[in-house]
């Protein structure tokens, strides 16, 4: 690890590659991407449980009253992002092809990240409690606001539907497992304490199982296989430059709103990231008579490069605390 800091080689963005690496080697099929599913979901699980038991219930209840951070972060998802998307039509067709431009809107219109925001925010030290608040409510919001953006922004041949099971998901994974830990918090508190570097493993555990799964099922669909090499590059690079532009524009809004910096963090991981759990699914509802793999690989390429880039910077972040 000395030779890799020596050389400013971060070894979680390498576990990160060498996870992508993995599953394009051996991608998860068939009962083994049931397993590495349930594992994600149960790690994620595992993950709000310490998140709930590590935070003291007054800094729980601040978290749910700083409405501003909450505004700041959704305008960042459901303002910023659209309108960046509406602009990048000007790379249609020259860069990208009509599928591929209507993916890259539509991962403009998809809700954050829940668990890597969070995860994200933990390892750089930021308010974590905002986090999950503002990434929660995200994807609360985000199974009525994508349908509707996407209906009012795209043409779409299959017909919007909100799917209730998405609001029972992110209650039964994230909100029950986070109250649990406040629960049991008291009983815990001194055990999480001793013990606080094992328990942070579970914070890059889980984004790892997320990365390996997500490429997995990439792999599987053969959805990577379906452009040019040279394609894929461009459409890499125009969501590298999205998520770049993206990214100053947060950490830029949280200095303007006067924030402090853990807020900034949140509004940094909250407000740049695009969750491909959330959208893959929708993407099957709403287009149903279309080329479903072309229209997601830009959120699935966005969401290697965002986990990445998103590493770095919490490690940075986490070096530098005060």
């Amino acid at each position: 690890m000395r030779l890799l800091r020596k050389f400013y080689i971060d070894g979680f963005i390498l576990s990160i590659l060498a996870t992508v690496a993995v599953a394009s080697v051996f991608p998860a099929r068939g009962d083994a991407a049931t397993v590495v599913d349930w594992l994600t979901k149960i790690a994620i699980a595992l993950l709000f449980l310490l998140y709930g038991a590590r935070l003291h219930p007054q800094e729980a209840l601040a978290g749910l009253k700083h409405w501003r951070l909450h505004v700041v972060v959704l305008a960042c998802t459901f303002v910023l992002f659209p309108l960046l998307g509406l602009a990048a039509h000007v790379l249609a067709p020259a860069v990208l092809t009509e599928d591929l431009y209507t993916g890259l809107l539509f991962l403009c219109l998809v809700p954050s990240t829940v668990q890597s925001s969070i995860a994200f925010t933990s390892i750089a030290k930021g308010n974590v409690v905002g986090a999950i608040v503002s990434a929660t409510l995200s994807n609360l919001l985000g199974v009525f606001l994508t349908p509707a953006l996407v209906i009012l922004l795209m043409n779409t041949t299959g017909q919007a539907k909100v799917d209730p099971s998405a609001i029972v998901d992110i209650v039964l994974q994230l909100l029950v497992p986070f109250f649990l830990g406040q629960l049991i918090r008291p009983k815990v508190e001194g055990l999480l304490a001793k013990y606080a570097e094992p328990t942070k493993l579970v914070d890059r555990g889980s984004i790892l199982l997320a990365v390996y799964s997500a490429f997995s099922a990439g792999m599987v669909e053969g959805i990577w296989h379906t452009l040019s090499p040279w394609r894929i590059l461009l459409l890499a690079a125009v969501c590298a430059a999205l998520l770049a532009l993206v990214l100053t524009a947060t950490a830029l809004a949280g200095r303007l709103a006067g924030f402090d910096r853990g807020d900034r963090i949140v509004v940094v991981f909250c407000g740049s990231k695009k969750s491909l759990a959330t959208g893959l699914p929708m993407a099957t509802v709403l287009f149903a008579a279309s080329p479903v793999g072309l229209i997601v690989l830009p959120l699935m390429i966005f969401h290697q490069i965002q986990l990445i880039t998103c590493a770095a910077l919490a490690q940075r972040w986490a070096r530098t605390a005060p």
